[in-house]
């Protein structure tokens, strides 16, 4: 049997011999974390592995994250650690029915979610991330918005952009609607001096209660940045943990004991290892139209966002 320290040991050997990046995203567990070249949210392991010199990336997050490295980064081979490591709201929405959307609402601009499968992006007009949403909204030259998948998210650009038109698909993160307002309620009770922080997947409710609503990215920099000492997490429950680790002097409470994503918990050190001995994961492989259509909405999101 190894321990844990071991099997760290043993991937941080195996990753340099082989020429592995590995990308870990800020809801895998610590340990995960610890092995991984990059940390962060989805978009930003994309751009990092696009620039990684390394031949070969694994994606230790979920599905549509390992094929938007693979977008970017055509000429690397790409593995997801855990080939069942999926996306509930990516997968709320297929090809027919969104262009029966496009359909009924031909002059709408298509703003995805980067939380889609490449096969939808394929027919958006561009790709937003929950920290880069309102600044490419507000960018569009066009005032009639068409938000998929997540109607909470959407909701959010759409309070602060009043001068434009939105329509929504019923759809969003099965994690983050999992907390109440009487979670928050509850929660506050418990922790009064704490600040309340959010991710903008949060059913409204919930985000009309917070001190701060923002990314994973936008949260873990408030905490760190804030001279407040308590918070309550509004997220996925491991930006609790690792917020513990970065920030010892402070104390961090999840909102919901029940924010919980279980696609992303799929992803074990051991299947790292295994994935890095050439003995599991699964090879991301894309229909190379598919890939091109793909990175159009992904390359019209980093023109309007600059």
């Amino acid at each position: 049997m190894m321990t844990t320290r071991q099997l760290q040991d043993e991937i941080l050997r195996l990753k340099k011999e082989k020429d592995i990046c590995i990308l870990a995203h800020a809801y895998q567990s610590h340990e995960i974390l610890e092995v991984a070249d990059y940390t962060g949210d989805s978009y930003g392991l994309s751009q990092q592995a696009a620039k990684a010199p390394q031949k070969n990336v694994l994606m230790c997050g979920v599905r549509f994250m390992a094929e938007t490295v693979k977008i970017l980064s055509p000429e690397k081979t790409v593995y997801l650690s855990n080939s069942g490591a999926g996306c509930p709201m990516a997968e709320q929405l297929d090809v027919e029915m969104l262009s029966a959307l496009k359909e009924s609402n031909p002059d709408y601009t298509v703003v995805a979610y980067i939380n889609t499968t490449s096969e939808l992006k394929t027919i958006c007009d561009v790709c937003v991330t929950s920290s880069s949403a309102l600044k490419i909204v507000n960018n569009i030259d066009n005032d009639k918005i068409l938000f998929i998948p997540d109607c909470n998210l959407g909701a959010w650009v759409e309070k602060q952009v009043p001068q434009k038109t939105f329509k929504f698909v019923h759809g969003g993160c099965p994690t983050h609607l999992r907390m109440s307002v009487r979670d928050v309620k509850k929660a506050r009770g418990a922790h009064p001096e704490a600040k309340l922080l959010v991710h903008p997947e949060c059913l409204p409710e919930v985000s009309a209660m917070a001190d701060y609503i923002g990314s994973t990215t936008g949260i873990m920099k408030y905490a760190k940045e804030s001279d407040a000492k308590e918070f309550i997490i509004g997220t996925e429950n491991s930006i609790v943990q690792h917020l513990q680790y970065e920030c010892p002097d402070k104390k961090f409470y999840p909102l919901s004991k029940d924010c919980v994503c279980h696609n992303m918990k799929l992803t074990t050190l051991m299947d790292v290892y295994n994935c890095v001995c050439g003995q599991g994961g699964e090879e991301i492989k894309l229909d190379e139209n598919v890939r091109v259509k793909a990175k159009a909405c992904i390359d019209t999101m980093l023109t309007l966002g600059e």
